[in-house]
């Protein structure tokens, strides 16, 4: 069996792990947190940089440091993990619908201005398979409405929009370090905070709601609870995990580039005859390999191409279910306009295996993969 995704190591992952266990500091906000809020500080020029324990968790700290009350809207895609629209709904908001573009599979920035009502606080810009949305435009937007920019950098480690690293454009950002990312830790995320007035408070309430960094810091004598907050941050284990794989991060990239541009080619006669739709990458935008997905003619057609696949050991997934057509999407959220795209587009769409190491394998998906297209 090919899998889907294979976890990948660099080799220094369980001895700095073992460095972590000898210097006696396995909780939180140890020296390889520290060292990984450094590397991620330089490399997207964000403010601040704060580990958490899942991208779900970043999210959900952007949430309260947005300041949400209960009926305030947040403006998103359907088309993103459950994760993207839960952070807000815990908060008491309305996730509101809007459709995606049929080139990149993000939010169309078209929509939203539509989407706006005075009860809007935020949009999120979920950066789909590491290439970015628009985001001068939903800047642009935000400013002239008064309105925070999430963006949903969990697949965008290492890729920029016109030059400019995703996660360092935005008020504030969430990253992914699941396994399933380009780099990994097994579970993990970051906040990255690019309003300077945000940078305190993000520091409490991922300490529990407690000033216990200004405490470390010499800034207060002792520290208590002084705002709301949980237990965001990961364990020294994951951050030593993280760091093996943030400093082969270069390499990581272009090993997964080359295999992205490897399918890219060979599934060039496919589209010309009309049997797929390959992935669109804007000029502006340089994307960091996270998927290779087809677009096929329909439904049925996917359906039929992941089973071929599967009968000859290669596994396949489709994505996202939209949010609007889950029940909790249905119970607390609401849709602004037609949806046309984010209903066709994820009824067709299917991955294809994508991870370091998958090169030896590579030419049997493919030929398998232009097999089952038929």
């Amino acid at each position: 069996m090919i899998p889907f995704n294979k976890p990948y190591m660099t080799g220094k992952e369980l001895w700095y792990i073992a460095q972590a266990h000898a210097a006696g500091h396995l909780a939180g906000d140890g020296s390889f947190t520290k060292q990984c809020h450094h590397w991620l500080e330089a490399t997207t020029g964000t403010r601040k940089a704060l580990l958490t324990h899942s991208c779900t968790a970043a999210l959900e700290m952007a949430a309260i440091l947005a300041d949400l009350r209960p009926g305030d809207e947040v403006i998103m895609p359907s088309y993103t993990f459950v994760s993207t629209a839960n952070a807000f709904v815990l908060r008491g908001a309305v996730p509101v619908f809007v459709d995606i573009r049929p080139d990149t599979l993000n939010i169309d920035e078209r929509k939203i201005e539509a989407a706006i009502t005075e009860k809007s606080k935020a949009i999120v810009a979920v950066h789909y398979a590491g290439v970015s949305c628009e985001m001068d435009s939903i800047m642009e937007i935000a400013r002239r409405h008064k309105l925070l920019v999430i963006e949903d950098a969990a697949q965008g480690i290492m890729s920029t929009y016109k030059g400019r690293p995703l996660g360092s454009i935005g008020d504030m950002a969430a990253l992914s370090f699941h396994e399933t990312k380009n780099i990994i830790s097994g579970e993990g995320g970051a906040l990255l905070i690019n309003d300077p007035r945000m940078v305190e408070r993000a520091e409490i309430v991922r300490e529990k709601g407690t000033n216990r960094s200004q405490f470390f810091r010499g800034q207060v004598d002792k520290y208590t609870w002084v705002d709301i907050g949980s237990s965001f941050l990961p364990g020294e284990i994951i951050a030593a995990f993280l760091w093996a794989q943030m400093e082969e991060a270069e390499s990581i990239t272009k090993q997964r580039l080359d295999i992205w541009h490897t399918y890219h080619q060979w599934f060039r006669l496919s589209e010309e005859r009309g049997l797929v739709r390959r992935p669109v990458v804007p000029d502006h935008c340089a994307h960091n390999a996270h998927m290779y997905y087809l677009i096929l003619a329909g439904l049925e057609e996917r359906t039929v191409f992941i089973d071929r696949l599967k009968a000859q050991e290669i596994h396949t997934v489709f994505h996202y279910i939209p949010l609007h057509s889950a029940p909790m999407g249905q119970k607390f959220g609401r849709i602004s306009g037609e949806l046309t795209h984010t209903v066709d587009l994820s009824e067709r769409l299917v991955r294809l295996p994508l991870w370091a190491g998958l090169e030896e394998h590579q030419a049997y998906v493919v030929q398998q993969a232009i097999a089952a297209l038929g």
